[in-house]
């Protein structure tokens, strides 16, 4: 295992980013009407825990913990890694660079990837790579502009999904192109002791463009849109619920700490097998190879078969939502509906809030009387004046335009019955990425 105190100080800068990043800069409708105009630049990624993965045994290791397929993964490429528990549910996933001859740097994949790591018995080294490296986001039309304007130089030629080096300031900057929901954005990485010089640069650059800087509010507004459900805020992973890996983590807790102590929020309640997904439900079936072994493959290929879920859009009924709202005016003889305005979103990643617990909130959505599946991530569109949320729900309700049924409150509060109405999905519907990968990109086609 990774060091005790090592381990304890990368995390403690991720839960010092939960806690202290600041929600808002010029409010999160700017913010995120920026990433539409213009462009946002974000630092809210610098909390990612990173671990670099070498030796000669690194291809295998990968191919035998993902769903995916590394063994396409050419020099400079980056890819989308999924790992999934014995019985097919995400336990994590984040992205994969490939930067040198069997090495590898993965985003998001710890605590899982050391824990695989440390007993697979091959030849491959993880370092622990967190808070050594900081962690730029330039997202929208404008994006590709800025960045040219702070490193002085064209960057036209890195396509999507890829990665090369440049400059800025004199110094080695990494840029990838990436933009997990399919719009023009990039990421600048590079050695934490230039984050200083690298974001005033980049900050610089953006103000000839009109750029806004990104609060953690309008971050976590933008995957609902984009149609990325995203670990920690769309769904919990079941890490406690594998005794191995819980063992793993007793020592360690803060590494767990999206998943420990959760407050589960919602009309599902306590259950927890139905917040607990597979790439099915999210829309990543296409990402599973069954060319290899990997963990979760024999559950997913059953699943494969006829998939149970799969991941919609659906857009709510303006009266129904402004119901809950005005319920909490209606004079202290009326029982209100639990608050749908107290955030613009069902998430919280900011630990210091609530009492250092998780939140997670899923809604049943029903058809004709019955529980057909979940809804999670309600936002307020901002800039489709809308609320939406993801769900993920029996197949043959995918159809846009079906009028279905949410039941927003958690049991033991006031319930009441949404109109909802499935959507496109992605919601996002503005110019979208070129070039894109659809290894990478779950949901885009081309």
């Amino acid at each position: 295992m990774i060091e005790k105190a090592i381990y304890n100080d990368a995390f403690t800068l991720l839960k010092f980013g939960m806690d202290y990043y600041p929600q808002e800069y010029t409010g999160y409708q700017d913010e995120i009407l920026a990433g539409k105009t213009t462009a946002w630049i974000g630092s809210s990624l610098m909390i990612s825990p990173i671990y670099d993965v070498k030796g000669p045994d690194a291809l295998k290791f990968f191919n035998s913990i993902c769903v995916n397929d590394f063994s396409t993964l050419k020099d400079k490429g980056i890819r989308h890694a999924v790992i999934c528990n014995e019985k097919g549910q995400i336990m994590t996933d984040g992205v994969v660079f490939k930067v040198a001859e069997d090495t590898y740097r993965t985003y998001w994949l710890l605590p899982v990837i050391d824990y695989l790591l440390q007993k697979s018995g091959m030849n491959v080294e993880g370092i622990n790579m967190t808070g050594k490296e900081y962690f730029y986001q330039i997202a929208g039309p404008k994006s590709l502009e800025i960045l040219e304007k702070a490193c002085e130089c064209d960057l036209h030629d890195i396509k999507f999904a890829t990665h090369r080096l440049t400059k800025i300031c004199g110094q080695d900057m990494r840029v990838v192109r990436l933009g997990m929901a399919g719009n023009l954005a990039y990421e600048v990485h590079g050695p934490i002791e230039d984050a200083d010089l690298v974001y005033n640069k980049l900050w610089e650059a953006g103000q000839a463009f009109g750029a806004r800087k990104l609060g953690m509010i309008a971050y976590q507004m933008n995957h609902t849109e984009g149609g990325f459900a995203n670990i920690n805020m769309h769904y919990p992973l079941p890490w406690y619920e594998d005794p191995g890996l819980a063992e793993y983590l007793a020592p360690i807790p803060f590494a767990g700490a999206a998943n420990l102590n959760r407050l589960l929020l919602g009309s599902v309640g306590d259950e927890l097998e139905c917040r607990f997904v597979t790439p099915y439900d999210v829309g990543w079936g296409f990402l599973v190879k069954f060319n290899h072994e990997f963990i979760g493959r024999k559950a997913l290929e059953e699943i494969a078969k006829n998939p149970p879920r799969t991941v919609v859009t659906l857009e709510w009924n303006a009266d129904d939502v402004a119901e809950i709202y005005a319920s909490q005016f209606r004079g202290k003889d009326i029982q209100p509906y639990e608050r749908i305005d107290a955030m613009p979103h069902d998430y919280n990643l900011n630990f210091g809030s609530t009492g250092g617990r998780p939140v997670y909130r899923a809604d049943k959505v029903l058809a004709d009387g019955k529980m057909i599946g979940i809804s999670s991530g309600r936002t307020n569109s901002y800039y489709y004046n809308t609320t939406i949320s993801l769900a993920f729900i029996d197949p043959k309700y995918a159809v846009e335009g079906k009028e279905l049924t949410l039941i927003w409150g958690t049991p033991g509060t006031r319930q009441k019955e949404v109109r909802v109405k499935v959507a496109r999905f992605p919601y996002n519907d503005l110019v979208r990425n070129e070039n894109t990968d659809v290894e990478t990109i779950p949901h885009y086609k081309g």
